[in-house]
This record gives C-alpha cells, structure tokens and sequence, in this order.
C-alpha cells in the first residue's frame, strides 16, 4: 500500500536530466553560427568515460565532453511536432557499442537508425595515442562505413533533421584548429617551413571515411540543395576553407573535389566562396607569404573561370588584377605556378582585350635574381602570347621585348634557351614578323652579343636560328639593325678610350700634385663619366676632379 502511495508522488529530476538536453537538438540558433561553434565543449561529470549525449560528443583520453545542442540555422525559427518527434530517436547517453547494420532493421526504421549512426559517429577520439579506445575507434570506423554506404544507395530525399545531423556530424570531426604556427612570422625568419616534412593527421583513416562521406552527401541526388543551403551556410563553407591549410595533401586533394562540388550545387553561395577565397589570396600575398592550399585553390578557380559567362564581370576583371597577378609576386610561386598560370591563360582565352593588361602584369613581377623563377615567367608568358591578339600585342610589344632582350643576354643559360624558344611557336613568331620593325630594333643588340660571346654554345646555335629567321624576313631591315649597332659599339669603344684617357690624365696630375706638395691626393674612381666628360671638354687639365 505504502510503495503504491509513493509511486503516484512526483519525483524530484536528476542531475544528469539537468544538464543534458532532452533529445530536441532542433529548437535553438544555428550550430555554426552559435558563439560557441562545433568544438566548444561542456564539461561532463566525472567517471561518464565512454557515454554521449545526443548531442554529440568529444572523447579524449578517455573522457568525455558534451558538445552544446543547437540547431542548423537560426532563420528556420521553432521546427514542428513531427521533427521534434523525430529528434526523440536520437542516440540518448549510453555505452558506446555497435549499432545493427542497415541491413537487419526494418526499412520503416532505416531513417531513425541513420540518425543514430550519425550521432555516434560525432563521438572524436585521440589518435594522439594509437593504444588508446582501440575498440570504440574500431567501432566508429565501421560505423561511416557503413553511412558511406548508405548515402551511396538510399532512394528517398533526406529529411531536414538529417542534414542538420549530417552537417553537425562533420563538424565535430573535420573543423580543428592546426597545431602547427604556419603564419608565424618569427618562425619563418628562423628557417623555411618549405624544407620541414609535411605534418600527417594520425586521424587519417577515420577523417579519409568522413570526407567521403560529406562528398557523397553533396553530390547525391537526394539531397535537397534549398534544404541543405540553410545548414551548409557560410560559416560551414569558411571552415571548410580553413582546412586547406593542412599539411596533409590528401585532405586537400578531398577538400578540392568537395567545395568544387559545392559551388556547383549551391548556386547562392557562389559569390561568396569567391570573395572568401580572394580573401585567402589577399593574406597570403600581402602579410603570410605562407599557406599549404594555394594550388588547390587555383585549380578550383581554373575550373570556375572556364565557366565564367561573357562578356566577363567587372567583378572577375577585378579579381585577375588584384588577385591573381599579385600571386606572381611571393618567393613560393613555384609551388602553385602550373595553376596559376593556367587560371591566367583562361582569361586571357575568355576576353582578349585582356592580354595587355596581363602581359604588364607579368613585367611588374618579373623576377631579377631568381633565375628558375624566370624560367617559369617566360614560359606562362609563352601561353598568354598564343592567345593574344594583334592589336593587344601592339600594346605591350616595347616593353615587353626589353624585357626579352635582357633575357636573350641572361647568363643562366635556360633563361636564355627559354626566351629563344618563343620563336619555335607559330603564333607568336607571326606577331613579331609582323611587328619586326619595332622589335627588331630592340633586341638586335642582345641577338649580336649571344652571336660574339654566350658562354653557352647551344645558345649561340638558337641566336644565330633566329637571326636567319630576321634576315630570311627583312634583309635591308636586317642590314639597318647590323649598321645601327656597329655604329653604336664604335661609339661606345670611343667613349670608353676618352674615359680611360681622362682616367690616365687624372692620375698624372694626382701624382704630379703629390711630387710638387708632398701631400696625399684621392682621385675618385666614382666619378660619373658624363662629369669627366663635360670637365675634359671645358678645360684641359680638369681640377675640379682632383681632390685632396
């Protein structure tokens, strides 16, 4: 009678029911626009090792930390019955065993079991320690194996509840801050980050199954973008951007191919994907000049700028002249030239009014010392040409054959070699044919001097195959450039005699002042020789020029 009685009173709440949620992980703000974001952590109570919430949780150590229950977008405002029942089926706090497999539940019961799958799959270990939870590692690993599947297979469209656990799974396991002080100036200066062997995440295996999870998530057909826009939001697409930082190229390999796909499929974030990208590139130019995605980067806007519609955007216009020259400049570019240079040639192929403009480009960043770096540039420089119009060409064609010139004459023989070869392309030997008179004049000098006195005998071999080139063309222009430049180095053997005779006088009157005083006379060898000139043709004995 008495254990009747006290059955019917209410009883006091626990604890635990206290600081848990009670499975309605749909009513609140955003999960990644929350202050707290997808790795701020609750603590839990002590001795709870092995136990999670529903609304996810991060092992480490054999602890276990409670992240904070929120919902995927805070415009969606309070869901409705049905999903909050829904959220009921959810995985509540228990010992992290196997779930049954797809297969052995009824099909009535595959959605809930999906959603359950996802919630222990939020559960992150420490790979820190590979002896560390090797039964419950095991355990997640077979779990995304087996979502991987079932997102591979399922023929129903996915519900609201389950991309918002879908992207609240991925979260927790992908987003992380890297351990690694990348855009440490200090470091930089102390020795090049490019020498150390990249960093691989010991959490690979299991971060590997998750990224294809997410990539067959994107691109599956049951996937409602309307739906999933509002929980990929803006937020999630900045940390996903973020990650192109790892050390790993597997991870940048699966985040190229993910964000590519996602920017196909999310048409409302387009601008924003390229803006946040710029936004990298600005950085990485300006302060960083450190940063382990940029190829990865290039190669999704290779893609995209093929598909820019014409005539272009000032937008795109914008961002080839602030955001892709620029990249030109850093002492890293070797790393991502191929791309770049191709995302280059691509506007240029789209629009070719914008030749000129990337040619300037090209000679406001070319390199003065680095000679592999040069190699690269004449090169990229190459392809740009061939896709360059007459008109344009005309534009750029004085400063951009001194700048060919000086390379024609550049010590390090592939420069030379490099530069040479522009005219085994059909193209481009068409234009300067068809312009020889303005820069056959221009790099004459450099083509006699490779001729007379290159080190490199392969480099004489291609002058002498271009000069006959010139003189098969235009012999009488030919004729013109050859007296020209005979004439010019007799008038430059002249005045180097006149500078050596002022040098001689100079120092005879030096000494000759020293024998009279017996007093020291400096005679600067830093004289310009335009001031010994003028002082030798206004008086003979030029003392302004001697000093004591």
């Amino acid at each position: 009678m008495m254990k009747q009685i006290f059955g019917k009173l209410p009883r006091k709440p626990s604890k635990s029911s206290q600081h848990e949620p009670n499975g309605d992980a749909l009513n609140g703000n955003s999960f990644f626009n929350s202050s707290l974001g997808p790795n701020s952590l609750n603590s839990s109570k002590p001795g709870s090792a092995f136990k999670f919430s529903n609304s996810g949780s991060r092992l480490n150590g054999g602890t276990v930390n409670s992240h904070s229950s929120s919902s995927a977008n805070s415009n969606q405002g309070k869901k409705t019955d049905p999903l909050a029942s829904q959220a009921g089926l959810m995985l509540v706090s228990g010992i992290y065993e196997a779930l049954p497999g797809f297969r052995d539940v009824p099909s009535t019961e595959k959605q809930s079991l999906f959603l359950k799958k996802l919630n222990m799959c939020c559960v992150v270990f420490d790979f820190g320690d590979p002896t560390k939870n090797l039964r419950e590692k095991d355990i997640k690993k077979q779990t995304l194996l087996e979502l991987v599947d079932y997102i591979s297979s399922v023929t129903s469209k996915f519900n609201e509840l389950a991309v918002q656990e879908m992207t609240r799974m991925v979260a927790a396991n992908l987003f992380r801050t890297f351990p690694s002080p990348n855009h440490d100036n200090k470091l930089l200066e102390m020795y090049d980050l490019e020498d150390e062997e990249p960093a691989m995440d010991p959490a690979w295996p299991h971060l590997q199954i998750v990224y294809e999870l997410l990539l067959r998530f994107v691109v599956s057909p049951e996937t409602d973008a309307k739906l999933a826009k509002r929980y990929m939001d803006h937020s999630f697409v900045l940390k996903l951007l973020d990650l192109f930082d790892s050390d790993d190229h597997r991870e940048r390999d699966y985040l190229k191919t993910i964000l590519h796909r996602i920017y196909g499929k999310f048409m409302v974030h387009r601008p924003f994907i390229r803006k946040a990208i710029n936004n990298i590139f600005y950085r990485f130019i300006f302060e960083t000049e450190k940063h382990n995605g940029i190829a990865e980067l290039l190669e999704i806007l290779g893609s995209i700028i093929n598909g820019f519609a014409l005539p272009l955007k000032e937008e795109h216009k914008l961002f080839l002249v602030r955001a892709l020259i620029p990249l030109h400049k850093p002492k890293c570019a070797s790393t991502y030239h191929q791309q770049l240079s191709y995302c280059i040639t691509q506007f240029v192929e789209k629009d070719y009014k914008l030749a000129d403009t990337v040619i300037r480009g090209l000679l406001k960043y070319w390199p003065v010392i680095n000679s592999s770096k040069e190699v690269m540039f004449v090169g990229e420089l190459e392809e740009v040409l061939e896709a360059t119009q007459a008109a344009e060409f005309q534009r750029c064609q004085v400063p951009l054959f001194r700048q060919i010139g000086r390379c024609l004459n550049s010590s390090h023989f592939q420069v030379a070699e490099r530069a040479l070869f522009l005219w085994n392309n059909d193209h481009i030997r068409n234009l300067i044919i068809q312009n020889r008179s303005v820069i056959l004049p221009i790099i004459f000098p450099a083509l006699e001097r490779n001729t007379n006195g290159h080190w490199n005998l392969a480099v004489q071999s291609f002058t002498l195959n271009v000069r006959k080139i010139f003189t098969d063309v235009d012999h009488v222009l030919f004729d013109e450039c050859l007296s020209r430049f005979q004439e010019d180095e007799l008038k430059e053997k002249e005045m180097q005699e006149r500078r050596e005779l002022t040098w001689k006088h100079l120092e005879d009157v030096a000494s000759s002042t020293t024998a009279a005083s017996n007093e020291a006379v400096l005679v600067s060898r830093f004289v310009s020789s335009i001031a010994i000139a003028t002082a030798t043709a206004t008086s003979p004995t030029p003392k302004a020029m001697v000093g004591s």
